[in-house]
């Protein structure tokens, strides 16, 4: 542990960052990788092995909501700790809000809005805590104490286009969250095809938005960490949506066959 320790201390905390955002980089391509192979076992691919193999099961709301805080809670104490104490109407600021936004429907309202579900086995939820305490801290220490933006940014194309992707991609998720969690009544059980907004495009709705929301983040920061992000959200779900996508298929004869997995018109 004390080798460990030595090891980070040995580097600047933006170098830390650095390495941790190559680490999550190197994660999310494998990832991508070992998802052609297999499935999470989470939600519907969660099956009676699930738990051999991966732990006992914890609730879906329970799971989620404790998956996803960190994202939530760690940029909102860096934001509130920055240098200086305070960060003012920065693009800094603005970033973070746009972050912490997200995460806080995900935490607070998406959580509860969960109807009954498959359970989630410790070890997916384990990774999936990991992600999030190290990615809340990479993004939310990296915005609140080392990137550099003067008021200028405001106005920058890149800026700009990435805020319009980024509450575009949250707008899209929203609708596609709601088709999903209304699907069945009150009682009813089993899986249904979804219809309506994007969904009449593609299978996965609400990866497509999710991806395009991060893209859009990473464009407006335009920043090692943030395109970490989104290249790692691309690798974890982007694949999922390819497995839905055949799930859909060869359960549902009536099955929309133009829809495409993730991308509009293309994939």
């Amino acid at each position: 542990m004390a080798d460990v320790l030595g090891f980070f201390r040995s580097y600047s905390e933006q170098e830390i960052i650095f390495f941790l955002c190559t680490l999550l980089n190197f994660f999310g391509l494998l990832s991508a990788l070992l998802l052609q192979f297999m499935y999470a076992e989470y939600g519907r691919y969660f099956s009676s092995n699930s738990t051999t193999k991966w732990g006992f099961g914890i609730h879906p709301r329970i799971a989620w909501f404790s998956q996803e805080l960190p994202m939530f809670t760690l940029p909102l104490i860096f934001l509130l700790y920055a240098k200086d104490g305070n960060l003012g109407l920065t693009p800094n600021t603005v970033l973070i809000c746009m972050l912490v936004s997200h995460y806080f429907r995900r935490v607070f309202i998406y959580s509860f809005q969960l109807k009954g579900g498959k359970p989630t086995p410790f070890l997916i939820w384990f990774f999936a805590l990991t992600y999030t305490l190290i990615n809340g801290y990479v993004q939310g220490r990296h915005l609140a104490m080392f990137a550099e933006y003067n008021q200028s940014w405001f106005t920058d194309p890149r800026f700009i286009v990435g805020v319009l992707l980024f509450f575009t991609g949250m707008m899209l998720n929203i609708q596609a969250d709601n088709i999903l969690t209304n699907l069945r009544k009150p009682g009813e059980t089993g899986y249904k095809i979804p219809r309506g907004g994007l969904f009449e495009y593609v299978s996965g709705a609400n990866f497509f938005s999710e991806i395009l929301e991060w893209s859009g983040f990473a464009v407006a920061c335009w920043s090692y960490p943030a395109f970490t992000y989104a290249f790692f959200t691309l690798c974890n779900i982007g694949p999922r949506a390819c497995q839905h996508h055949r799930f859909y298929l060869e359960k549902f004869e009536d099955y929309p066959k133009t829809r495409k997995a993730l991308i509009p018109f293309l994939l």
